[in-house]
């Protein structure tokens, strides 16, 4: 059984920056891909960043482009997402989750194991 525990949520002002942390338990493959989603009431959820937890290769949706950063600690089977220059926008529900399957990086529908999430608020 896999657990996936989010972290690092906040209040920010625009223009500031926080990291959200990961922190997975539980047996699954290196091969896997982790991700980051977002979710705003009313919406589906969003695919936001991925990474190959092997290959180390990441995946952004167009808007984060050079603003967010994915980045995975094998070692303490921790995913982290840095967000800088955080805008109103970015607000929602942040989601981690892992699938076994490969090419659907960024697709919500193909992951199998999921947070909790935590709650990000940027205000202007």
């Amino acid at each position: 059984q896999v657990h996936l525990v989010e972290s690092g949520g906040d209040s920010v002002q625009a223009g500031g920056s926080l990291r959200l942390s990961c922190a997975a338990s539980g047996d699954f493959d290196v091969r896997y891909c982790m991700g980051w989603f977002r979710q705003i009431p009313g919406k589906g959820r969003e695919g936001i960043a991925s990474i190959y937890l092997v290959s180390g290769n990441t995946y952004y949706v167009d808007s984060v482009k050079g603003r967010f950063t994915i980045s995975l600690d094998n070692a303490k089977k921790t995913l982290y997402l840095l967000m800088n220059d955080l805008k109103p926008e970015h607000s929602g529900m942040y989601y981690c989750a892992l699938t076994p399957e490969l090419g659907w990086e960024l697709s919500p529908a193909r992951y199998q194991f999921w947070g909790q999430g935590t709650k990000v608020t940027v205000y202007s």
